[in-house]
């Protein structure tokens, strides 16, 4: 398995024979090179979305058309694309779980804000998720965009999930030393990966608070296009 952050909150996740592409934000992503982009998306088998925010939903359309995949995610938001734009979608909702072709995908809460823009401001799009990610012996927990909540309580129980991608870079979402009380206090994680970080200057710009508030953990920061292999 290979985990591939594409900067921000975007990643290329290869897995159980499936490439997975969450939330990918290619235009106008400032630590993503154009010249980048063609092999972060190349032989992609589904695209995630875990909310409508620009910097997670900018490319989703584009990408679905140009790779001829489905996109996954919450059902309304999924039932509106397919009717207005045409694409293959897989919606379903939290509490459900759908088999990617072997790889099995639960959505799960977030706690966070879920719009489209629009010429009259910003517009209500579906809602917030997270999702756990299983195959090849591992689950992974992509917290998408959130705050810390009750519910990690029981989906650290239920899931079990050994590796965490976890939203961390303050303002918008957990900061660094939340994101360790949060897989402390919830999780039993043998590998955490932050990301949502050192895009802006509003974001927190490194992992320090997490690694110093996790020891015994495997904190990666990870690199934009390089593989971490699990």
């Amino acid at each position: 398995m290979n985990i591939i952050w594409l900067g921000h909150g975007s990643f290329r996740i290869e897995i159980g024979g499936q490439v997975l592409l969450v939330d990918p934000w290619l235009t106008g992503n400032p630590v993503l090179p154009e010249d980048q982009h063609e092999a972060a998306t190349a032989g992609a088998t589904h695209l995630l979305l875990t909310h409508c925010h620009f910097d997670h939903v900018a490319d989703l359309i584009p990408l679905c058309r140009a790779l001829k995949i489905p996109a996954v995610g919450q059902y309304d938001v999924m039932s509106h694309w397919a009717a207005q734009d045409g694409i293959e979608t897989v919606g379903f909702n939290k509490g459900g779980t759908v088999d990617l072709n072997g790889v099995r995908v639960a959505m799960v809460p977030a706690s966070h804000s879920s719009t489209f823009g629009s010429d009259d401001g910003p517009k209500a799009a579906g809602s917030e998720v997270g999702y756990m990610i299983m195959g090849e012996g591992h689950t992974i927990y992509v917290s998408g965009d959130t705050a810390i909540m009750a519910d990690m309580d029981w989906m650290g129980d239920y899931y079990k999930p050994d590796i965490g991608i976890l939203s961390a870079g303050g303002h918008f979402t957990m900061d660094m030393k939340q994101a360790a009380y949060a897989s402390k206090r919830y999780f039993d994680f043998k590998t955490v990966i932050p990301c949502h970080y050192k895009t802006f200057p509003i974001l927190e710009q490194d992992a320090k608070a997490l690694r110093d508030g996790l020891p015994g953990v495997d904190v990666i920061e990870p690199e934009v296009m390089v593989p971490i292999a699990l």
